[in-house]
C-alpha cells in the first residue's frame, strides 16, 4: 500500500490541481480514494477534498496546499 492516500471526487478540478502539486513536489502518486457514493467518506471529506492522508501517522493535509507547504508537512 502506498504511504499516502488522496481523498477526492470524480471530475474535481481541485483534485487535479492537487495531483499537479504532488508531482511538482516529486511525491510518488498516492493511492486515490474516490469518496463519491460512500456516505461515511462524503460526510467526513465532502467539503474538504482533496485531502492528502499519511497512512502511517493518520495526519491529513487539506487543500489548498503548494509544493513548499507539502514538503514542510512531509517533514
Amino acid at each position: 500500500m502506498p504511504p499516502y492516500l488522496l481523498y477526492q471526487r470524480d471530475d474535481c478540478h481541485l483534485c487535479d490541481m492537487a495531483l499537479g502539486v504532488l508531482a511538482q513536489a516529486r511525491l510518488d502518486e498516492p493511492e486515490s480514494v474516490f469518496i463519491d457514493g460512500d456516505e461515511a467518506l462524503e460526510a467526513r471529506y465532502g467539503h474538504r477534498v482533496p485531502v492528502l492522508r499519511d497512512v502511517t501517522t493518520g495526519a491529513e493535509l487539506d487543500w489548498p496546499f503548494d509544493a513548499e507547504g507539502l514538503r514542510r508537512w512531509l517533514g
